[in-house]
């Protein structure tokens, strides 16, 4: 049924977490539930990126490399994400991106594996993991295996010296029991490489208890970090001395300023660093991190799925929409609703300023992150959807395809 408006305002006035929508800078009279995507701008950044220009960069200069501790951005900002994440400070870095750091840490993972010739990873999963792990398996004459979600622990045999797999899927949003899944993984002799992109900031992770080895995650969506921000990735203490990424450079040297012939890697996830860092972008992932500051995971985990399934019912009641079923369990902080002219609703939703996104052919996917969705969003989401339905108003040549929506 579709939810009752003094409902969701009592379930607003409840929330614990009303309060981290102030630390958002949006847009008056707008519904934004594509922070799946791109998280919305942390407030206060415009000024502190001005700061950043105009003294640090404009002023300092060169000295800001050290007054102003630029030298060592990826480290702190990775110590300030470790916690979302479940993970000690020296095991995250911020750094590259999502695919960069795939290739960084799926390499050592074949190397601490001689003799194991495959990669395994869920067939439906994101795409560039794929395309990644399919580079990477050419130049270290390796194979990459992909299965069905419900054949994958079955998939572990003597051969596999890698399992890639996302904590949250990005298009139904289902969770792996990451503690299983290592655990299977470890028993088969296999290592474990997670995607956060869809998890960090939505869901509680535990990197370090569940036994993961590797992970990544990304910047610019849950963590809110703007758009390109760089991603992190996550090197688990037990592998700290001995994984070596195949791509190297100087600042994850033991020593960057010593500036000798050859590479003696850094202690700890800082080995994961290659170039100069990017001083603007690390300082936008900064604020973006700094949204979360005392927000407890487990109640944003949990305000998510009632988001998620409040939106979902509601919606089932739509005629012409048909909904994604959800598990019974947890669940990424998004839900898939489907129309066959799904990019034409989504764009006359867009016109009223209720902000989504579609997937080719008939999905619109709508995210729901804790720190920054009302319940009372919910209802005027829904009301929006089934007002464009009803009125036929997606028929307008205004709303015909021309290039992706969102």
């Amino acid at each position: 049924m579709m939810p009752d408006p003094a409902h969701l305002a009592a379930l607003d006035a409840a929330d614990p977490l009303a309060h981290a929508r102030a630390r958002f800078d949006l847009p008056p009279g707008l519904v934004y539930l594509d922070g799946n995507s791109l998280g919305p701008l942390p407030a206060g950044l415009p000024e502190r990126l001005a700061e950043t220009i105009r003294g640090e960069w404009g002023t300092g200069l060169i000295r800001s490399w050290n007054d102003a501790g630029w030298i060592d951005l990826p480290v702190a900002l990775g110590a300030a994400i470790a916690p979302i994440v479940g993970a000690e400070p020296q095991s995250v870095v911020a750094c590259d991106s999502v695919s960069l750091n795939l290739f960084k840490l799926a390499s050592p993972a074949l190397a601490l594996r001689p003799g194991r010739r495959t990669i395994l990873m869920e067939a439906d999963d994101f795409p560039t993991d794929a395309y990644v792990m399919q580079g990477l398996a050419g130049l270290a004459g390796v194979v990459l295996k992909r299965v069905k979600r419900a054949d994958l622990l079955a998939a572990l045999d003597g051969d596999v010296a890698l399992l890639l797999v996302s904590h949250a899927h990005y298009v139904t949003g289902l969770v792996h029991d990451m503690a299983a899944v290592n655990a299977a993984a470890h028993a088969a002799g296999a290592l474990t490489l997670w995607d956060l992109s869809h998890a960090a900031g939505a869901l509680v992770v535990n990197l370090d208890a569940d036994g993961a080895d590797f992970a990544v995650g990304c910047g610019y969506k849950y963590l809110n970090g703007g758009p390109g921000a760089p991603a992190f990735a996550y090197l688990a203490r037990r592998h700290w001395q001995t994984a070596q990424p195949a791509l190297t450079g100087w600042m994850g040297h033991a020593r960057p300023f010593d500036f000798t012939a050859d590479y003696a890697p850094a202690e700890g996830a800082r080995r994961l660093l290659t170039g100069t860092p990017p001083i603007l972008a690390m300082r936008a992932l900064e604020a973006g991190v700094a949204t979360f500051a005392g927000i407890d995971m487990a109640q944003a985990e949990a305000k998510s799925r009632q988001l998620v399934r409040l939106f979902a019912a509601g919606a089932a009641t739509i005629p012409g929409i048909s909904v994604d079923a959800l598990p019974a369990g947890r669940h990424g902080a998004q839900v898939i609703i489907r129309h066959p002219e799904a990019r034409r609703v989504m764009t006359a939703l867009i016109a009223r300023g209720v902000i989504g996104d579609m997937r080719p052919p008939d999905a619109m996917r709508f995210g729901f992150p804790a720190l920054t969705t009302r319940f009372a969003d919910i209802g005027l989401a829904l009301a929006a959807v089934e007002d464009v339905l009803a009125s036929g108003e997606w028929r307008d040549d205004r709303f015909a395809p021309r290039g992706m929506v969102s």
